[in-house]
């Protein structure tokens, strides 16, 4: 992301501290949301099952799934705080105990870095000086944990609110009993996977249209595969 390298917009933004991103938890949600809702859609259409079965499988989906996702989601990100807050208490508790090993620790760390001499001294003096200051220190170079961590309830909140967004559009041609609701069920939804793997480029390398594609073929391929588990079942009924 482009931004200002002005003085004063450098200083503004350093104190703002950084910025937690929850757009991949939304991306995540609506790619599942699209993809599992369609394959209801798909997999009942194969069976040869009226329309309204097509509705209330499609919404019991969307909130049980939904929720599901969400659920798992705020633990996830859950246990990544406590983890944080786990290893936050740890190095407060070995810098009680063992402060010159501790030293030595930051020492090494920025010897690894690159600092020498003098400057090495200097180095380790201020971060030790702050023990806030040591503890990250430690915490981000020692085991690798990020600043501070995501919020679980706006994870979960993007998770859900994606999965429930992208998963209501392939059962939308059903609830309006529209004619060739299939088919417009089938386009409808593959819009939303083109465009939900074009925002995923953001992450990657690989140009939007390519990310949009490879989106699209995934959830073609978990369309189809439920397509065929439905008329496998329906031949079974028979």
């Amino acid at each position: 992301m482009e931004h200002e390298h002005s003085i004063q917009a450098i200083r503004n933004r350093l104190a703002a501290g950084p910025r937690q991103n929850y757009l991949r938890d939304w991306i995540y949600g609506g790619i599942d949301g699209s993809v599992t809702t369609f394959a209801v859609v798909t997999g009942v259409t194969g069976a040869r099952l009226p329309a309204i079965v097509i509705v209330v499988l499609g919404f019991a989906n969307l909130i049980a799934d939904g929720f599901s996702m969400a659920a798992s989601n705020f633990l996830g990100t859950k246990a990544e705080h406590d983890d944080f807050q786990r290893m936050e208490a740890i190095e407060h508790r070995h810098i009680d105990l063992e402060p010159e090993g501790e030293r030595e620790e930051v020492r090494q760390i920025f010897a690894r870095k690159g600092f020498a001499g003098a400057d090495l001294d200097r180095a380790v003096e201020l971060i030790t000086a702050d023990r806030q200051r040591w503890v990250q220190t430690m915490l981000a170079d020692e085991y690798g944990l990020p600043q501070s961590v995501r919020s679980p309830g706006l994870a979960a909140i993007s998770t859900f609110s994606a999965f429930i967004v992208c998963g209501l559009v392939p059962l939308v041609p059903f609830l309006l009993s529209a004619s060739q609701a299939l088919w417009l069920s089938i386009l409808l939804t593959g819009i939303v996977f083109f465009i939900i793997g074009s925002v995923k480029s953001r992450w990657s390398t690989v140009t939007w249209w390519r990310s949009g594609l490879s989106t699209l073929l995934v959830g073609g391929i978990a369309a189809a595969l439920a397509y065929a588990v439905g008329l496998v079942l329906r031949d079974l009924a028979k």
